[in-house]
């Protein structure tokens, strides 16, 4: 894959988030270039919140992303997205997004973005680490689609290389790796993509049996659609292959839903931005 190159935008965020007074506060914030929060929302009274935005509305070639989420002790955050990222065709250089996500000892991260969409052509760069420590409580997913085919775009040209992990302290908990090219035998065998053009992983940790038996009840698919949980150890691990990002999100709003209590001891509380 060719190097980001100087031309492109190079963004950077950085939140801390805090307990205090029996309230989670968003307590450090620094930004530059074109990736900010809102101010954050309580809908739950004393959980934050926030929206990440990117106003230009999608990557192109040569952008470099990073965002750094801290969530201290006892504190408690939910992020999410307006809408969708979309990575944008490329003439030859790459386009990155690194983020950062560390959670500490009593804290809790609910990162619930939605989905990110590969254009034909792109090529992309996605890495996404979690680092926590004992007494963490962490709840996740992403949403990877792969060209636009209501607009009659398939993903056959470009590339994209994901890393996924999950750490506790130095320990790994999940660490993943692929590499999609565009038109390649992945896409389309059995054991790849099978044709299918929406994939997305849903984590949540500590779990247990209790919690992979209420998802496996709570979540249905409907057509073709294939979803699948299991347990690696404390982590609870979905999968979601199938051709719609909005059944993709259903799937794992209804996993979170399902996990939520017996995690976190409270009933889910969608962002508002979803329903807009």
């Amino acid at each position: 894959m060719a190097e980001a190159g100087p031309a492109g935008w190079e963004a950077r965020l950085a939140l801390r988030f805090e307990q205090r007074a029996g309230r989670t506060v968003l307590a450090h914030r620094s930004h530059e270039g074109p990736l900010a929060v809102q101010k954050p929302f309580y809908p739950e009274g004393d959980v934050c919140h926030v929206y990440l935005l990117h106003p230009p509305g999608g990557v192109v070639g040569g952008d470099r992303l990073a965002i750094e989420i801290e969530v201290a002790s006892d504190a408690h955050a939910v992020i999410t997205t307006p809408a969708a990222g979309k990575f944008y065709r490329s003439a030859g250089h790459a386009s990155m997004q690194e983020q950062r996500l560390s959670v500490a000892p009593g804290a809790v991260l609910e990162w619930l973005p939605q989905e990110t969409i590969l254009y034909a052509r792109c090529r992309a760069s996605l890495s996404t680490r979690v680092t926590l420590v004992p007494g963490a409580r962490f709840i996740g997913w992403e949403i990877l689609c792969l060209g636009r085919p209501a607009a009659g775009e398939r993903f056959d040209a470009g590339v994209c290389r994901q890393r996924l992990e999950l750490w506790c302290e130095d320990r790994p908990l999940l660490i993943e790796r692929s590499t999609i090219a565009g038109g390649s035998a992945l896409l389309r065998a059995p054991w790849g993509f099978a044709g299918r053009t929406v994939s997305g992983t849903f984590l949540a940790t500590p779990a247990g049996e209790t919690m992979l038996a209420a998802v496996r009840e709570a979540v249905a698919v409907e057509g073709d659609d294939l979803f699948s949980a299991t347990l690696l150890d404390s982590v609870l691990l979905c999968r979601y292959l199938g051709d719609s990002a909005e059944s993709a999100r259903r799937c794992f709003t209804d996993a979170w839903r399902a996990v939520r209590p017996g995690l976190l001891g409270r009933a889910a509380q969608p962002p508002r931005i979803w329903r807009t």
